[in-house]
């Protein structure tokens, strides 16, 4: 459970924008998504390996 102290005086905005930063970071809703379909191992294993390949190349054009 996601719990967001709200300190005397404090916008109720500012509380809300922890609140759903917290929840992007616990990954719910990406895991359900992942979750409604099946994907073969193979299929995770090359998404994998373009996911690294794009990442290295731009740490590479950075430097």
């Amino acid at each position: 459970m996601i719990i967001v102290p709200v300190k005397d005086g404090e916008n109720i905005e500012r509380a809300l924008k922890k609140f759903k930063r917290k929840f992007e970071k616990t990954g719910v809703v990406k895991e359900l998504r992942a979750r409604q379909q099946y994907d073969k191992p193979s299929v995770l294993k090359r998404l994998k390996m373009e996911h690294a390949v794009y990442v290295q190349k731009l740490r590479t054009m950075e430097e």
